[in-house]
């Protein structure tokens, strides 16, 4: 059972998640939170295994929370989807350095939302079609200077294959079909390849995919 907590300062935005995520067999909304300090509150609690953080809330904001989220080793297994939207795309580089593991708009398809947290649950990263190639490339110059050469020419040719489908959003299971690979196999990649280039998460991938041309913006 996936364990889910909310935090959104709007009622109704809670409650459609949480009807939305407690219909599905595997998922269970373990809490909800209107702002940052109380979301705080929730996941040392209840200790779930995804949260969904709206950014601006009263009390303490989605960052802060994130943040602390992170930083604190008995979560360690918690991962945090920040909910945005495009007029936010100034606080997403903030997110990625406060250590969220996925991005999802607030209009976002219900399947995609259940979807998202299935995905992060497992250990992936995901950033939503919509926020990848319009915030990314907005985005990724200011978290980190591009990388050496040297770093770049580390990878294998696959691994560059790989890492450039990890920049368009795909997950192991997505990349294991687009290049013929089963989904361990693409983890197996994606591993080592975040080994070689001292990256965090997927979502740093990614950001690494736009920095060094891998992915442009618009392909």
């Amino acid at each position: 059972m996936i364990r889910v907590v909310v935090a959104d300062d709007q009622a109704l935005i809670r409650g459609g998640f949480r009807a939305l995520l407690d219909a599905e067999p595997d998922i269970a909304v373990v809490g909800e939170a209107a702002g940052g300090d109380e979301a705080l509150v929730v996941v040392r609690r209840e200790r779930p295994d995804v949260v969904l953080m709206d950014i601006r809330m009263p009390g303490g904001d989605g960052l802060a929370a994130t943040e602390a989220i992170v930083a604190d080793p008995a979560l360690e297994a918690t991962r945090i989807i920040v909910v945005t939207t495009f007029e936010l795309d100034e606080y997403v580089a903030q997110a990625i350095r406060a250590g969220a593991s996925g991005f999802l708009v607030k209009d976002t398809e219900p399947a995609e939302l259940i979807r998202a947290v299935r995905v992060v649950a497992s250990g992936d990263a995901l950033l939503s079609p919509g926020v990848t190639r319009r915030l990314l490339t907005q985005v990724a110059g200011a978290i980190a200077a591009p990388l050496d050469d040297a770093v770049i020419a580390g990878l294998t040719e696959r691994e560059r294959e790989v890492l450039g489908l990890v920049g368009r959003g795909l997950t192991n299971e997505e990349i294991g079909g687009a290049l013929f690979l089963s989904p361990l196999t693409a983890k197996t990649h994606v591993s080592r390849i975040m080994s070689k280039l001292a990256a965090r998460d997927r979502v740093r991938l990614v950001v690494i995919a736009y920095e060094t041309g891998l992915v442009s913006p618009g392909v």
